[in-house]
């Protein structure tokens, strides 16, 4: 049912009265009063005639406390959840009103005023051109509320509609990635990893090379961030480069995350977060791995050994994917893996995961086997009467004939 103009502006303020009133009772118990009244400063004034700001700001509003309810950041953690569903249940009402008035959706509306916005609050305190950071003139709280709104405001777009806004999306994204803040680079991975995984590739094709390069500079990033950045590079790599496993990015992103890794190659959540996620990267590069092999292999036979069970049945899963599409072609890590997998297997009788690792170890040797039949039966030829592998070798020997 159509409503009118008045009616409308009426219905905003009536959506905003009980947000007031809870905004004005919550006092921040962490120093964040400023913030407090940055969002106040977003209300409706009661009397004002020009609906698009008011639609704005109020909009801007319901971001900032829905996103709170998620966020990690201490300065939005004085935001109760009451206070927080209320601002995504008032903008649930706003956009069903703004249809009743415009027939029209609100935020495919509102996307070319809003954006442009919080690209501008989260470039106010980034570093300028001298390379210093402009924190002092702009508190960088409001860079990162920004970058909350911003990926609020993007995963709330219908999947539908979401490829049309790409163009407006991408550049703030892009803003976002390049912040010294790790809240706000955060907010722009989680960005890109939606549109990644709900828009066609084709959207990516006027932003190829800046977006691959963007990841590439944000690799070697703090552990807080490192899970978003392997997500993210995987999928826009693997998305932008499909059939074309001889990619210069292929090449670039993985040594920058090899990199990364051999800095601290025992960390447990850096490889967890990196194993996890790397499948289809391994997948897009096919046998173009086996250039990677003196890099990649020695960290396999590291973790092969981790004191976690899910490291392990990680890497296995990895070594498994690597070999299906390289064949492990004349190469001198063979007979090493080999080894490798024979130790990790006796030493599974201890781990609690020894079933379902023993399992996946006997998947990669028939694979080995079948692959290069001649020289695993010459590596396996000092493992065959080991008493501590009587139950692999008929296993093998049958898989053989």
């Amino acid at each position: 049912m159509a409503i009118s103009t008045s009616d409308f502006h009426q219905k905003l303020i009536l959506l905003a009265e009980p947000i007031r009133q809870s905004l004005s009772s919550t006092t921040p118990s962490d120093g964040s009063p400023s913030l407090k009244s940055h969002l106040q400063s977003l209300l409706p004034p009661p009397n004002e005639p020009d609906l698009q700001p008011l639609l704005t700001n109020f909009s801007l509003l319901c971001a900032a406390l829905a996103a709170s309810q998620t966020s990690t950041y201490d300065q939005l953690s004085w935001i109760p959840v009451s206070l927080s569903t209320s601002a995504e249940s008032a903008f649930q009402d706003l956009q069903k009103a703004y249809s009743d008035y415009q027939n029209k959706d609100l935020l495919l509306e509102l996307m070319p005023i809003l954006l442009p916005l919080l690209k501008s609050s989260i470039t106010e305190s980034s570093i300028d051109d001298d390379g210093d950071e402009a924190s002092a003139r702009v508190p960088v709280a409001y860079a990162v509320v920004a970058a909350y709104q911003f990926k609020w405001f993007v995963t709330q777009i219908d999947l539908q509609l979401l490829g049309k806004l790409c163009s407006l999306i991408i550049p703030c994204a892009l803003t976002a990635l390049d912040h010294w803040s790790l809240q706000v680079k955060g907010q722009g991975m989680s960005v890109f990893i939606h549109l990644a995984k709900h828009v066609s590739c084709s959207e990516f094709s006027l932003y190829d090379d800046v977006i691959l390069d963007a990841c590439c500079q944000n690799i070697a990033s703090d552990d807080e961030i490192w899970e978003h950045v392997v997500e993210m590079s995987v999928l826009l790599v693997t998305c932008t480069q499909q059939n074309n496993p001889r990619s210069p990015w292929f090449e670039k992103v993985l040594n920058e995350m090899l990199s990364h890794l051999w800095r601290q190659p025992r960390s447990k959540e850096r490889r967890i977060a990196w194993l996890k996620h790397i499948e289809p990267l391994f997948s897009g590069m096919g046998i173009v791995l086996l250039g990677h092999f003196r890099r990649l292999l020695p960290l396999f036979f590291k973790w092969l050994h981790a004191d976690d069970d899910a490291s392990v049945l990680l890497v296995l899963d990895s070594i498994k994917t690597v070999i299906k599409f390289t064949w492990i072609r004349y190469s001198p890590y063979y007979d090493k893996l080999i080894d490798e997998l024979v130790t990790l297997y006796k030493d599974a009788s201890m781990k609690v995961e020894r079933e379902n690792i023993r399992a996946r170890i006997l998947q990669i040797l028939i694979l080995l086997q079948q692959c290069k039949g001649q020289q695993f039966e010459a590596a396996w030829i000092k493992h065959k009467h080991d008493p501590n592998l009587l139950s692999l070798s008929p296993l093998l020997t049958h898989y053989s004939s």
